[in-house]
């Protein structure tokens, strides 16, 4: 799963870019120019003129919140893939386990630092209710995580497996509700590379599960 952590990078250089030609951080970067075609009047020649440069809209409260909640559920997945390195059997499941730490750290900086360099859109969102985590699609319960931390071998791998599924599947919702929702370049991409990759992911698991 290199791929999906090269994504992953790429998201960080992205929203970088993005942000750095936002001059202040809480301005939305203008949009470039371009030439349009306006229709004349009848028996008038059509004529061209320049639109833009136009400010960018702002990300949406429905933007902001996806990242508000992607980090903590990205943190529970990072805790889950954790225990895997002293309790799985499976060296598939060890070796996905460390993939999905490794990509979700690197999307969880990302995730900060777009939301440090959009604090206007981030006290607009606030006047809504704040993220629950249990309310998050596909987080897992803490009876469920001690179950999984008292876990060995064969138990530990097929228990993180199934929460696993259930967790992807959970950030796959919560990407697709935002796709097409917002303007902001760094968030779409970002719940794009999530729908993807992790059904991907998913797909390998119940294999491993079924094999």
């Amino acid at each position: 799963m290199r791929h999906r952590i090269a994504v992953a990078a790429a998201v960080v250089v992205t929203a970088a870019g993005v942000l750095a030609g936002c001059g202040g951080g809480d301005e939305p970067a203008a949009a470039p120019s371009k030439t349009v075609l306006v229709p004349g009047r009848p028996g008038e020649p059509n004529k061209t003129r320049l639109a833009g440069p136009r400010k960018a809209a702002p990300p949406t409260t429905a933007e902001v919140r996806f990242v508000q909640m992607m980090i903590p559920h990205h943190a529970q997945a990072l805790e889950m893939s954790g225990l895997a390195p002293d309790r799985a059997s499976s060296g598939q499941v060890r070796s996905l386990a460390a993939r999905i730490g490794a990509a979700q750290k690197v999307e969880i900086a990302a995730m900060r630092s777009w939301l440090d360099q959009n604090p206007k859109a981030v006290l607009k969102a606030q006047g809504g209710h704040g993220a629950r985590h249990a309310a998050m699609p596909g987080m897992v319960t803490e009876q469920q995580l001690e179950r999984l931390r008292a876990a060995r071998g064969a138990e530990f791998d097929r228990l993180y497996l199934t929460l696993m599924i259930a967790h992807h599947r959970g950030a796959v919702t919560m990407a697709k509700d935002v796709l097409d929702r917002g303007t902001d370049v760094t968030v779409q991409a970002l719940a794009r590379d999530v729908q993807s990759t992790q059904l991907a992911e998913i797909g390998r698991m119940q294999g491993l599960l079924e094999g």
